[in-house]
């Protein structure tokens, strides 16, 4: 029997959007006959977003789709908590509901865990020749500062800790008990997987398109700022 690749997808007013991303991942053939699974979880959005996952899952009946919801919001890390929780399947992905992340990519990115080295795969946006969308210049440097912090407390040499793109094995994250509920989920799943004993991490340069925030971007200096005090927290304290 085929192994399955759950793909989770916390979702915000991605109402206009959602169905594009939907259909990149439909169209995706995984390595190895990888069935999917799509769990979307909807995260209170004030937007048409329901209506369009449900309208989608009707006209896509041969896809395994799964949508959960939140009777109020609670932030993308609380929506990836819920998502994990119901994987049923051998690895796991996170994919963004907006349209900077190419699921052209997942067979890159599951590769050296089907090979056997893997055990965690992060895509970074800072290797590798892929096309990366040129836009904001001090958002660069802190993702790359936020890295740079997130390294010093876990010993790795990531280029990218804040990636969307990460793939487990299932069970493993499964395992993690996950508390930060918005955009600190990057910094505490880094620190946890790190010190799990010969965890095997690996990294792998991916594609950005990124987003402006008039396109939609969410994420601010806000939560960059509780970035550096989750890596703290869960690097020496938890």
């Amino acid at each position: 029997m085929a192994e399955t690749l759950s793909i989770i997808i916390p979702a915000y007013n991605e109402g206009r959007t959602i169905h594009f991303i939907l259909n990149k991942v439909k169209a995706v053939k995984l390595i190895e006959d990888l069935k999917k699974e799509i769990i979307i979880v909807n995260d209170f959005s004030s937007d048409n977003t329901e209506e369009a996952i449900h309208a989608y899952a009707s006209e896509n009946a041969d896809l395994d789709i799964k949508y959960y919801k939140h009777e109020f919001n609670q932030g993308k890390g609380a929506a990836l908590h819920t998502g994990i929780k119901m994987a049923q399947g051998k690895y796991l992905i996170i994919q963004d509901a907006d349209l900077e992340y190419d699921p052209n990519e997942y067979n890159i990115l599951l590769k050296p865990i089907l090979d056997g080295f893997a055990d965690v795969v992060y895509g970074s946006r800072f290797m590798g020749g892929r096309p990366h969308r040129i836009l904001f210049f001090w958002h660069s440097i802190g993702n790359r500062f936020l890295t740079f912090v997130s390294n010093v407390f876990t010993d790795l040499n990531l280029t990218d800790m804040e990636t969307c793109y990460k793939v487990f094995r299932t069970e493993l994250i499964q395992g993690l008990k996950l508390t930060e509920k918005r955009f600190g989920f990057e910094p505490e799943v880094t620190a946890r997987i790190s010190k799990i004993p010969k965890i095997r991490i690996y990294e792998v340069g991916i594609s950005y398109y990124g987003r402006t925030y008039e396109e939609g971007k969410k994420i601010g200096w806000k939560d960059a700022f509780r970035a550096i005090y989750c890596t703290i927290k869960y690097n020496l304290f938890s």
